[in-house]
């Protein structure tokens, strides 16, 4: 009995495992895809936000006191 496996054997496993390893590329690739859009819309909301903020919250320090709760 021969205990290695046969080449038609190994060249299936081969066949196998390339095919699954296409296919957790192709998730991969479409999960960067999806990230990318995401982020893409995060970095657009981010912008929207800093044109609303007041023109002169931007310019110069801000300090610290300014912006106590109305409790003090």
């Amino acid at each position: 009995m021969n205990t290695q496996p046969s080449l038609e054997q190994r060249l299936t496993d081969l066949e196998i495992k390339t095919g699954l390893a296409d296919d957790m590329l192709d998730q991969l690739n479409q999960t960067i895809f999806r990230q990318q859009q995401l982020i893409d819309a995060l970095a657009r909301e981010v912008n929207a936000l800093r044109q609303q903020l007041p023109q002169d919250r931007n310019s110069g320090l801000q300090n610290l006191r300014d912006e106590l709760p109305p409790h003090y």
